[in-house]
């Protein structure tokens, strides 16, 4: 899901840094200037998405980037807390690409 994803949204134009898990992410984000969106899940190995969200929202200089959980999580307490870890926006997998675009630009207009 996450190759097709990013195919998806560097073909409607945005520029896309992808990552196997919450550790590749956060490298990632170190490595990278101009990230405006993080598009995380909840089930991810070695840091899930809590955790690195977490750990965003701790560092000033990505405190923030907003963030969209995009996961098959889909209990009220885990949007909850995904709420209150500075979540802006929880999608239920499988996503639709119109609605995720919509969301996407909703967010970066924010």
């Amino acid at each position: 899901m996450r190759i097709q994803l990013r195919k998806d949204l560097e073909k409607a134009g945005h520029e896309v840094l992808d990552a196997i898990d919450g550790v590749d992410g956060l490298q990632k984000l170190n490595e990278s200037t101009g990230v405006q969106i993080i598009i995380a899940d909840v089930n991810m190995p070695n840091m899930d998405g809590f955790e690195m969200c977490a750990k965003i929202r701790q560092d000033k200089k990505y405190n923030k980037i907003k963030i969209l959980m995009l996961t098959t999580e889909a209990s009220a307490l885990m949007k909850l807390k995904g709420a209150e870890g500075g979540i802006r926006l929880w999608i239920i997998k499988p996503y639709v690409l119109e609605k995720m675009l919509v969301a996407i630009d909703k967010i970066l207009l924010e």
